[in-house]
């Protein structure tokens, strides 16, 4: 039985569906049973990060784990799973972190709040594999308005690059680990194929969705006003933009060969991505 948290995400989504398709047993938790809309044949139970004493039910009968966790309560988060799974005698955890929890310089908060987690995960002792990627691909997402109604990309750090990786390759990674032995103890950095700058993923989604689109760079302080402006709290949304502003770096631009030596397959490039995803970018009546 592999439990599996924020199984309503991107990759959590993801995953869930590989390992049904894999023929594995899967429990997957979420804070709202009622509308996670998950498929037939997984078994669906309430639990709360947040709430430790009700992690036990979530646990039993349960040998392996994926770990899924995000804002400023990660570590906190992280070491309440943990110390269930220890208590129940999970045999292997396999915790989604942050590509630049690696980079040494990254003291920013999102890294700083992963690398307290991954230490969380490895003092409770059960056995663990720290899954990075870089960047998500899905993340363009956030774009699909502007992309919609304005035909234009709006960004801030323009000349930044990141290796950007599918969420699908994220999943084939985490199921290996958690399906195969051998995993343990190890840090598995993911990328995509290539490095790409707004600019570059802007001109993807034109050729792919057959529009001309703008990119439009935006002011640092804009674009975070624009990120307050969808309800994000102001603590989140300065990690977030401190997260953005990374993409200056050489550390995020790295390509690294972890997908392809782990499943065995290449990464999928952002075209692709677009492609399986393009419905998100067109208006309704176009679809």
């Amino acid at each position: 039985m592999i439990l599996v948290t924020g199984a309503t995400g991107t990759v959590g989504r993801e995953l869930v569906g590989r390992l049904l398709a894999l023929g594995v047993p899967v429990r997957a938790t979420t804070r709202r049973p009622d509308t996670a809309g998950l498929p037939d044949g997984i078994e669906v139970v309430r639990a709360d990060l947040g709430d430790p004493d009700g992690l036990a039910d979530a646990m039993r009968g349960v040998d392996r784990v994926f770990l899924l966790s995000s804002g400023p309560e990660i570590p906190t988060h992280d070491g309440n799973l943990a110390r269930a799974a220890a208590r129940a005698g999970v045999g292997h955890l396999v915790k989604l972190s942050s590509g630049r929890t690696g980079d040494d310089t990254a003291t920013d908060p999102i890294p700083t709040w992963h690398r307290a987690g991954e230490q969380a995960v490895r003092d409770s002792g059960v056995a663990w594999t720290m899954v990075r990627p870089l960047g998500f691909m899905a993340n363009a997402l956030h774009w699909a308005d502007s992309i919609r109604d304005q035909g234009a990309v709006y960004a801030p750090f323009g000349q930044g690059r990141i290796a950007v990786v599918d969420p699908h390759d994220i999943a084939a990674v985490a199921a290996k680990a958690l399906t195969a032995d051998g995993h343990e103890g190890e840090i598995y950095t993911l990328s995509g194929p290539e490095p790409l700058s707004p600019g570059e993923q802007t001109a993807i989604l034109a050729g792919v969705l057959g529009r001309p689109l703008r990119y439009v760079e935006v002011e640092p302080a804009a674009a975070r006003q624009s990120i307050i402006d969808h309800g994000v709290p102001d603590a989140m949304a300065d990690a977030i933009m401190a997260l953005r502003a990374t993409a200056l770096e050489a550390f995020t631009s790295v390509v690294h060969p972890t997908v392809e030596r782990i499943t065995g397959t290449p990464p999928r490039p952002f075209r692709e991505w677009v492609e399986h995803h393009s419905h998100h970018f067109v208006q309704a009546d176009a679809a």
